[in-house]
């Protein structure tokens, strides 16, 4: 069964950001709707009001949405809907929920949203950007404005030159996916990425919220964490500044048991007490096992079975979990 916490791991990374740099983001994504904006006013995340027009059965799918008034550059308000949609699968209804939302909207606030979708899959072919029928007396046709983050990797040039936020977001997005068999790879551009901050001389605030990004998207097994880890402090030291904190260290100086436990939490969701108690009795050379394994982890059942297929580690009270 799906967790809150389960879904949690990638829509909640996307959702911060979005909120951090909601600005940077439209410049980034939809310039042309960027430009009606005002940024000299505040802009507003309307969670409640989105909250109340969307439907309890949809909240098992992967997705962030941000309802958000900003002001146009001639006094009015505006709405904006912004998707994200998360879940790699194609969903064939996708352009008539869009349609939906917006129609909700308009319904429940008398608000006409301008809708927006970030498509972050990796099918190439599935471009959603309308809803339409058509008969003799009635017709409608519902166009979003849709980008889709695979097509950045034709532009990396083009990313790497850019100071925008969202350049380092699609990179470390883009990259992830392109090194899921290839974790060497993957903490290379970990490293690469968040040094490409520093780089760039960017503020310290901005460098902590993008590597949270950057780590809480590009997970390593154990061995490549610690490895990484290790590097990046020497990289901190040689530079002469420490802005990743102990804490944020991903429990690298606080303990091995710790990081397996955040990364397992990330990909399962919730662990129960007992289970916990039980990741914490292993040693190291099984905590690097696990490590490597909860990679394919999708669900606290992947972690049970891991568990029970090594005599060692598992007792019989755990079973009652995997029911």
């Amino acid at each position: 069964m799906t967790s809150e916490r389960e879904r949690a791991d990638l829509d909640s990374p996307w959702k911060e950001i979005i909120e951090a740099y909601f600005p940077q983001a439209m410049q980034f994504f939809f310039p042309q709707t960027a430009a009606l904006i005002n940024w000299e006013r505040p802009h507003e995340f309307l969670d409640k009001e989105f909250q109340k027009i969307t439907r309890q059965a949809e909240q098992g799918r992967r997705y962030a949405d941000k309802l958000v008034k900003v002001w146009h550059i001639q006094g009015q308000e505006i709405w904006l809907l912004i998707h994200l949609e998360i879940q790699a699968t194609v969903e064939d209804n996708f352009a008539e929920r869009m349609f939906s939302y917006n129609l909700r909207i308009f319904d429940r606030f008398s608000k006409p949203a301008i809708s927006l979708a970030i498509l972050c899959d990796t099918n190439p072919e599935w471009r959603p950007h309308q809803y339409s029928f058509h008969y003799p007396d009635t017709s409608l046709s519902f166009r979003f404005g849709s980008v889709k983050l695979l097509d950045y990797t034709d532009n990396w040039a083009e990313l790497e030159a850019s100071d925008n936020p969202f350049a380092t977001v699609v990179m470390a997005h883009l990259k992830t996916q392109q090194t899921i068999k290839q974790l060497q790879d993957r903490k290379r551009w970990k490293f690469s990425l968040i040094r490409r901050l520093y780089d760039f001389g960017m503020p310290e605030k901005d460098i902590r919220n993008l590597y949270r990004f950057i780590d809480w998207v590009m997970i390593l097994p154990f061995g490549l964490e610690a490895e990484f880890w290790e590097q990046f402090k020497q990289f901190e030291q040689e530079r002469s500044m420490s802005y990743i904190t102990t804490g944020e260290r991903i429990g690298y100086e606080r303990g091995q048991q710790k990081l397996v436990l955040r990364q397992l939490q990330k990909r399962v969701g919730e662990i129960p007490e007992e289970v916990t108690k039980q990741v914490q009795t292993l040693s190291l050379e099984q905590l690097e096992a696990l490590g490597e394994a909860l990679l394919d982890f999708t669900a606290i059942d992947d972690l049970l079975n891991w568990l029970q297929a090594h005599p060692n580690e598992t007792e019989n009270e755990f079973s009652q979990f995997a029911d």
